[in-house]
């Protein structure tokens, strides 16, 4: 009973309700279905948060609420409860397929001018760290535990924001770049993949047709597609791991120039 008590209030520590309304004495409370209140929470004070704040103190409502129902789910799972634990399974299905966008993005508030000039243990020691929980989440695109993935993002995102100035922020930024296409975020996934051959231009990385690729698939963006192709031709080595896409930047590269030109 008590391992429940403890789980129910990590659930309700998890909602975080924003702003309130002009009566309100800085209590938020949430009624009970027969409408009695249940349960107070505090609320945040918009006039005082900025949007990083914000978010972030979404972000940690939404870990808690996501392993609040994992636990549920190992309660019921243990005690039998076939019912409940149907229950929790489906929330925590629901909360896994429905979008969750990430408000603050360091690559943007970054910008394209950093460099990655120093080797930094404690930042080395971080990539580390966040590709060993990237690898764990499996290596199968379409069954990865995006659970890990999201944790994996936290920690290439906090290398980038700490250590701007380590030689592992291009890495970084590309491993982020590849997670936010898994998550199909293919608009942050684009900078992110930018911000790899910007922070370095010599980059081994096949950030540049990647970024082209889904810029051009993904999001029809494809005047920008189409030159960041050909700069992708003119940086990619023709190595054999590079091959397959050299091939396909030059067959888009000839079709979206004969779209670009003018019908006689």
């Amino acid at each position: 009973m008590a391992r429940l008590v403890v789980i129910v209030s990590v659930i309700a520590l998890s909602f975080v309700l924003v702003g309130c309304n002009g009566k309100d004495s800085g209590k938020a409370q949430r009624l009970s279905p027969q409408g009695d209140t249940t349960v107070s929470l505090p609320t945040v004070d918009i006039a005082k948060s900025g949007e990083k704040d914000l978010a972030e103190q979404m972000a940690v409502s939404r870990q808690a609420y996501r392993r609040g129902m994992e636990l549920l789910v190992d309660y019921y799972t243990k005690t039998g409860n076939s019912m409940k634990l149907a229950w929790a399974k489906k929330e925590l299905n629901a909360l896994s397929s429905m979008p969750q966008y990430d408000y603050i993005v360091e690559a943007t508030m970054a910008g394209p001018g950093l460099k990655p000039t120093k080797s930094l243990s404690d930042a080395d020691s971080l990539y580390a760290e966040a590709v060993r929980i990237e690898e764990q989440a499996g290596p199968l695109k379409v069954v990865r535990d995006e659970g890990l993935l999201r944790m994996a993002l936290e920690k290439y995102n906090q290398l980038i924001s700490k250590y701007p100035t380590s030689d592992k922020i291009d890495d970084a930024a590309f491993r982020a770049a590849g997670i936010y296409e898994h998550l199909k975020d293919y608009t942050i996934a684009v900078q992110y993949y930018q911000r790899t051959f910007q922070w370095d231009p010599q980059t081994a990385y096949p950030a540049r047709f990647k970024a082209a690729y889904l810029l051009d698939t993904q999001l029809a963006r494809r005047a920008e597609a189409l030159q960041i192709y050909q700069e992708a031709l003119s940086k990619i080595t023709k190595s054999d791991e590079h091959r397959q896409w050299v091939a396909l930047a030059e067959q888009r590269v000839k079709e979206l120039s004969g779209e670009a030109k003018p019908k006689p």
